[in-house]
């Protein structure tokens, strides 16, 4: 099982080594939206952002809800932007040259 979840986990993490992803997933903290509401913010083609959601709703990442012709898409599960927040917390932290602190388990 630890294994598995080892594989599963390196790639869940390919997901995010693109930035468009990061921004589409930082865009969907605030809700769900459209493929043409994020193709906007995004300011890319809806070809490329609807390329981006369908990588991240195989890996799970994302869910749909269906109204009429719109398809919504949201965050699966918010410890996911948890996750990315300490993320980039810790690297922004490495970038400013901030020593890592380890800490022990008590």
């Amino acid at each position: 099982m630890k294994k598995e979840l080892l594989e599963f986990h390196a790639e869940f993490c390919k997901t995010f080594s693109n930035p468009k992803r990061l921004e589409i997933l930082d865009l969907l903290k605030s809700g769900e939206m459209t493929v043409s509401a994020l193709t906007g913010k995004l300011g890319v083609p809806k070809a490329n952002v609807s390329q981006h959601l369908t990588v991240m709703r195989m890996m799970r990442i994302l869910k749909t809800r269906r109204d009429g012709t719109n398809v919504y898409y949201r965050i699966a599960n918010t410890k996911i932007t948890q996750a990315c927040s300490l993320m980039q917390v810790a690297l922004a932290q490495l970038m400013k040259g901030v020593p890592v602190v380890h800490s022990k388990k008590i």
